[in-house]
């Protein structure tokens, strides 16, 4: 492996102007694609074999007229001084009904007075839109349009929100906050490197990187039906894997200058090394991303897809456009300077000079590795304590800024009509056994309205057929209440069909995440299995070990989430202004990707490491080594990584809100509570028997040489930049 990408460093150092090209045509290509490819579809929440899209598929299949899966929109009325049943606001509110119905794409809206949707005092009311077309074919005129209605109708008698999936982001929406966390990147790297240009070239190729991933999804969207979810989540790991892979490679580049190599060879060890190291940690983050195909909920794919495919591209990128900038750049890209050690006192005998901070650190470690490692286990184990009390939903309009007009729609319905009027159930009722469907619904409405957790429920509708009728029922409490999802389990109880003599489906939004909290238990064995099985056995080939891959464990990282986003801690700091249930895709979402990327830190660590034990160090001093040469590095990387995924806290998607804090708040911890702490006060315990393979294993493991030990032997002794004479090679 070493050798194979050394040649294709040097062979793009050498080519580099071709290599460039080659990446700005494929870059060119993909733009003109997608400038001629339709918009991202909105994200799609079905959920395959589950009873929620059983009782859609049924509502699609006999009541073609109504739409289940169409646009919706809910425009609520508050009468600020009086009641909405005034003449003058009465009239208002009339007009704004008319005017709702003018659009084409709109099918029916319903008049708040006629449909009974006012308060019992009279404050509110609110009138429902239909449309004709799903939210993806909704034109952006008919958007333009509730929008422009909502707003004509305010006046200082006449408060109107609006909420559904109708209504389009508000105007310059998205991640603006991206810039900071690219400026902190920016930041990290000068100070790495001290250079500019060194600096600079991370983050050029995640940004093309990234450009050229976010066209090529632009150009599948509509094919594949990726939502538009899947770009912001690819920008946010193409940016951070994208500019630490070329990090990591630079790094090596300027190392092996310093060390006396001239530049093609330098390129060509960096990238047979460090490119090595980067080839391998790709791959466990694109096995945890395509990993979660195996969950089976569209959405999660689409992301896991288009975010693997993302971290494939940055791995090409470091692997031959890092190599072939170098070669452009040539002499303006130096070695990497001396590291400085500051100077102490000489009255202990020692040459007066203080080791470095890392070495400092990794020799605490080692001296302590007992006291470091139930130090660090305790504290982990403190963390862990929120996800003891996890709940789980999905997004809702609830959980959106209170300065966004779905927000208030929402609050003026709670405050109204009741929580539950946010989030009705949808009741699907067949008569069992050819009976009347009629009968069935009257004897399901007097089961269900009998109960105390239900706040009204509605009259039936009767598909044309008269086979099926729909019921809406109205919980007394809050949609991601537990006490909601406990009238969903209870609606579905084949107690109440044998009551009422009627075979009963739910839909609704918290029908949905009862049915999505159980696929997700129920695949998330098999989804470990698989991701941390594959994982695993890549890391026994890349280690050449059984003790080290077994140290891998990071159950802990979701705690983090929990207590912000479910108990509110710093949510006024993070943007979270109303907490809630977690999620439900990120416990297993979390679990994969966090996997994927803290296994990059494990890689690059931990491969200086048995790099420098496979060149002659004894298990104590490589330990100590790699951390000397890798720890800035892996440190610099983790800091840029924190700054990309906490910059989409910015973001109007809750989703990747979430999971932005979630995966920075994860490698905060991964990388120095876990990777610089733990990991090497393990290998310190474990000693040669870390890098001793079984020989079983050691017959059946391919030797890929990742360290490139067979590299350091094709080379002649080497001048160290700084330092007096030769240096021996150190593998003999």
């Amino acid at each position: 492996m070493a050798a194979f990408l050394s040649g294709l460093g040097r062979f793009s150092f050498r080519r580099h102007w071709l290599v460039a090209l080659l990446w700005v045509g494929l870059l060119l290509g993909a733009g003109v694609l997608a400038a001629r490819a339709p918009a991202a579809p909105p994200n799609d929440f079905s959920m395959p074999g589950t009873q929620t899209q059983q009782a859609y598929d049924v509502l699609a299949e006999r009541f073609p007229d109504a739409n289940a899966n169409g646009a919706a929109a809910r425009v609520v009325f508050r009468a600020t001084g009086g009641k909405v049943t005034d003449p003058g606001v009465k009239a208002a509110i009339g007009e704004t009904v008319r005017a709702l119905g003018s659009d084409p794409q709109v099918a029916r809206v319903t008049d708040p007075f006629a449909a009974k949707s006012v308060s019992a005092d009279g404050s509110t009311a609110y009138a429902q839109v239909s449309y004709s077309v799903t939210t993806s074919q909704l034109a952006e005129g008919s958007q333009a349009a509730l929008q422009r209605t909502v707003e004509q109708a305010r006046s200082p008698e006449l408060t109107v929100e609006v909420g559904g999936n109708a209504v389009g982001a508000p105007p310059g929406g998205g991640h603006s906050s991206e810039g900071l966390g690219l400026a902190v990147a920016a930041l990290v790297l000068v100070v790495t490197f001290g250079a500019l240009l060194a600096a600079g070239l991370p983050l050029l190729t995640a940004l093309l990187g990234v450009a050229f991933s976010a066209l090529t999804i632009r150009v599948l969207a509509d094919p594949l039906g990726l939502g538009s979810t899947t770009t912001g989540l690819a920008t946010m790991i193409g940016l951070a894997v994208g500019i630490d892979y070329a990090l990591f490679v630079v790094s090596r580049y300027r190392d092996e200058l310093a060390r006396g190599r001239d530049r093609q060879e330098a390129a060509g060890h960096a990238v047979g090394t460090a490119g090595s190291a980067v080839v391998f940690a790709g791959l466990t983050v694109v096995i945890a991303l395509a990993g979660l195909g195996v969950v089976g909920i569209p959405l999660l794919t689409q992301m896991g897809l288009a975010a693997a495919g993302t971290v494939v591209v940055a791995v090409l990128i470091a692997v031959t456009l890092i190599p072939a900038l170098l070669g452009i750049c040539g002499r303006r890209i130096g070695p990497a300077r001396p590291r400085r050690r500051r100077r102490i006192s000489r009255s202990s005998g020692d040459d007066g000079l203080r080791p470095a901070m890392g070495i400092r650190w990794a020799g605490l470690v080692v001296r302590r590795p007992v006291t470091v490692l139930l130090g660090g286990v305790a504290l982990l184990g403190v963390l862990a304590v929120p996800a003891a009390s996890l709940e789980m939903g999905l997004p809702g309009e609830g959980s959106k800024p209170v300065s966004s007009t779905q927000r208030r729609a929402f609050d003026l319905v709670a405050e109204g009509f009741g929580a539950g009027y946010n989030g009705p159930l949808t009741v699907v009722v067949e008569a069992a056994g050819g009976g009347s469907a009629e009968a069935a619904a009257g004897a399901v409405a007097v089961e269900v309205g009998k109960r105390a957790d239900v706040a009204a429920v509605g009259q039936p509708r009767f598909s044309p057929s008269g086979e099926t009728a729909v019921l809406s029922v109205v919980p007394a409490a809050a949609p991601d209440s537990v006490r909601t999802a406990d009238l969903v389990r209870a609606l579905r109880d084949p107690a109440l069909a044998g009551r009422s003599g009627a075979q009963v489906m739910v839909a609704g939004t918290t029908a949905m995440n009862v049915d999505v909290s159980q696929k997700l238990s129920d695949a998330l064995v098999p989804y470990l299995a698989l991701v941390v099985g594959l994982a695993f056995l890549l890391l026994i080939v890349v280690f050449r070990s059984l003790l080290v891959p077994l140290k891998a464990a990071l159950g802990f990282l979701l705690s983090v989430v929990v207590a912000v986003f479910q108990w509110g801690w710093l949510g006024s700091v993070l943007g979270v202004e109303q907490p809630g249930p977690v999620m439900s895709m990120m416990p297993i979402f979390m679990v994969g990707v966090v996997f994927g990327l803290a296994m990059d830190y494990e890689v690059f660590l931990v491969t200086r490491m048995r790099e420098a034990h496979v060149h002659g160090q004894p298990p104590l001093g490589a330990v100590v080594s790699g951390f000397e040469h890798s720890a800035r590095v892996v440190t610099a990387a983790a800091v840029i990584m924190i700054a990309v995924f906490a910059s989409f806290l910015g973001s109007d998607e809750q989703l990747l809100k979430t999971i932005g804090f979630g995966l920075a708040s994860a490698v905060l911890l991964d990388a120095f509570a876990v990777r610089m702490t733990l990991v090497p006060a393990v290998l310190a315990l474990l000693g040669r028997r870390a890098w001793q393979p079984p020989r079983w294993l050691d017959r059946l493991v391919p030797d890929l040489d990742i360290e490139g030990a067979r590299l350091e032997r094709k080379d002649r002794p080497l001048t160290v930049v700084g330092e007096p004479g030769p240096v021996a090679d150190p593998a003999g």
